[in-house]
């Protein structure tokens, strides 16, 4: 139930204590004033404990680890109490001294300190949540360590009553410490977790009080079950039901607040150090400067080195877990800056391209008319029977440079085509295999090898088919152009679906890329003189990007070169139209 008004929560909350201080007035019964001291408060601890559960299990992240805390707290004083209905109200006992409940009862601060220490407002800047919850178990294990070394020797194994010194004093430490813990968090905080904050502040005020009066008047001889020193108690009791009904309240509008952690960490940096050279400093004490019996010193001593041990593992986990966040940090960092070096790339290369092409596409239109005439005129001039040989000679010298010309002028015109052709859905591994099969048609040496591989099922692509084929020819003739070079080898096509794209690799044998970073720059050619104008590949990469792909070639580590295209797939649900054989 989530409760949107304060007022009855807080009249029935004072009416309940109203009802508990005259109760006893109106039922003078030794045995019902007892019984309702007991089960009163317990009842008040489970309904806390209960509400704190329903907030851990609709809260995530640091807020979920904040309420099972906060629930374990509640849990755990629910079950000191549960102690003294059982004797005093089931078995009608007194309370055994040692009894057993006082180490549950002096733990119970202990999750609620490690809930408000976390800092769950300030949402996921803080350090993870596995290193967060050994936090809590370093704080755990530190404290029954100090417990085990002041109180546990005199309570257990030589008794003595003035154990109940020692464990009253470190009860007030740790209300103390629980005070000053949830004010800072109170200070620092705002908005929702700022009012949770300061609940659980004037709630351990009121406890701390109401507990070291309560064992003040047991150290008397003067308290009695259902007595005026139970009031502040449940008074504490509810001031800790109220927080969890809060979180209740404000569970949905709590919102993580972004703010400086350095001096925390350094804080909490600092009381973590301080934790682990306490206790061999207790050990020494324990060993060497104490005055009690040999045996007690020696169970002190080992004491304090178990919590060593402990701590230390803790400590070393915890420092293993950052070093692990941090490599992997690392790791992100070094991805993303060569994707942003890519990207970076990729963006220089469409500046090239564009301002390439304007200019190409100027000069070649420009080279295309005197080009037409000096091919017609050697042409005509090869044809007449009035010429010498050596002029006859001369002339189809000219008419083969021409041409040759001409065919640079229609790769620059191709290189520069600005205006995208008409895309329809098509089958890539017909326009690989026609690729295959045309450079095939070249091959003069057999030794050279040309496959297509292709998964079952492949989607289509939508893109041009005629830009599409020209992308892969050129692709496919370099790798040709690099086993020939070698006299032998093969080009191997392999296409596959991942991640929602087709993917094109062509790894051939060869002798591999001088320098892949430059293979799609225009005019970058590695072929004699007169046989590349460097510009297949620049036209090449154009096309891929045009059809909102990517290309990207490097060398095998086993000899070759690998070219990879990755076009988008089209969902099965697009239209498809008839498979393109061209």
């Amino acid at each position: 139930m989530v409760y949107r008004n304060r007022i009855p929560a807080l009249v029935g909350g004072v009416g309940l204590l109203l009802a508990f201080a005259l109760a006893p007035v109106v039922f003078p019964a030794p045995f019902f004033r007892v019984a309702m001291g007991d089960i009163v408060p317990l009842l008040v601890l489970l309904a806390a404990s209960i509400v704190s559960a329903q907030n851990a299990i609709g809260s995530r992240g640091h807020g979920r680890l904040f309420w099972s805390l906060m629930t374990a707290g509640m849990a755990m004083w629910c079950c000191n109490q549960s102690f003294w209905v059982w004797f005093e109200v089931m078995l009608r006992r007194t309370l055994p001294n040692p009894f057993l409940g006082d180490m549950v009862l002096f733990l119970h601060i202990v999750p609620i300190m490690a809930a408000v220490a976390i800092r769950p407002h300030r949402g996921e800047v803080r350090e993870g949540m596995l290193p967060s919850r050994l936090n809590v178990m370093i704080l755990l294990a530190w404290w029954i360590t100090v417990y085990a070394f002041f109180v546990f020797p005199e309570e257990y194994i030589v008794f003595d009553p003035v154990y109940t010194l020692s464990w009253d004093f470190l009860y007030v430490v740790e209300g103390l410490m629980l005070i000053a813990v949830s004010g800072s968090a109170f200070i620092g905080s705002s908005g929702s977790w700022r009012k949770i904050y300061r609940g659980i502040f004037f709630a351990s005020v009121l406890y701390s009080f109401a507990s070291e009066a309560l064992n003040a008047a047991i150290a008397r001889g003067a308290y009695k079950t259902g007595g005026i020193y139970d009031l502040p108690f449940l008074a504490s009791a509810l001031a800790f039901l109220g927080v969890a009904l809060a979180g209740q309240r404000y569970l949905h509008g709590i919102e993580a607040m972004p703010s400086s952690t350095v001096a925390w960490r350094r804080a909490a940096s600092l009381l973590a150090k301080l934790a682990l050279f306490s206790l061999p400093l207790l050990g020494y004490w324990a060993l060497f400067l104490s005055h009690e019996p040999l045996y007690l010193r020696h169970i002190r001593f080992v004491v304090t080195m178990t919590g060593v041990a402990v701590l230390a593992f803790f400590v070393f986990l915890k420092q293993h877990l950052l070093d692990r966040k941090l490599l992997q940090l690392l790791q992100h960092s070094r991805e993303s800056f060569d994707n942003l070096q890519r990207l970076q790339g990729r963006v220089i290369q469409q500046a090239k391209l564009a301002s390439l092409g304007e200019l190409v596409a100027l000069a070649a239109s420009e080279l295309d008319h005197p080009l037409s005439a000096i091919l017609s005129n050697s042409e005509r001039m090869a044809a007449s029977s009035s010429l010498s040989r050596e002029q006859l000679a001369t002339a189809q010298k000219i008419g083969q440079q021409a041409r040759r010309t001409r065919e640079l002028v229609n790769d620059l015109l191709s290189f520069a085509q600005q205006t995208p052709g008409e895309k329809i859905p098509i089958e890539l591994k017909p326009l690989l295999q026609r690729a295959l099969q045309m450079e095939g048609f070249k091959l003069e040496n057999k030794k050279i090898s040309l496959t297509v591989e292709s998964s079952d099922g492949l989607p289509r692509v939508l893109g041009n088919a005629n830009q599409l084929l020209q992308a892969f020819l050129q692709i496919v003739e370099n790798a040709v152009d690099a086993l020939q070079e070698t006299g032998s080898g093969r080009l191997h096509v392999s296409v596959w679906l991942e991640a929602g794209e087709v993917v094109i690799q062509f790894a051939d044998s060869g002798p591999g890329l001088r320098d892949p970073g430059r293979v799609f720059d225009p005019f970058y050619t590695t072929k004699p003189v007169g046989k590349g104008t460097g510009l297949g590949l620049s036209a090449a990469y154009g096309v891929i990007q045009d059809h909102k792909g990517q290309i990207a070639c490097s060398n095998r580590p086993e000899g070759g070169a690998v070219f990879e295209i990755r076009l988008p797939a089209l969902k099965a649900s697009a239209p498809l139209a008839a498979a393109v054989y061209v």
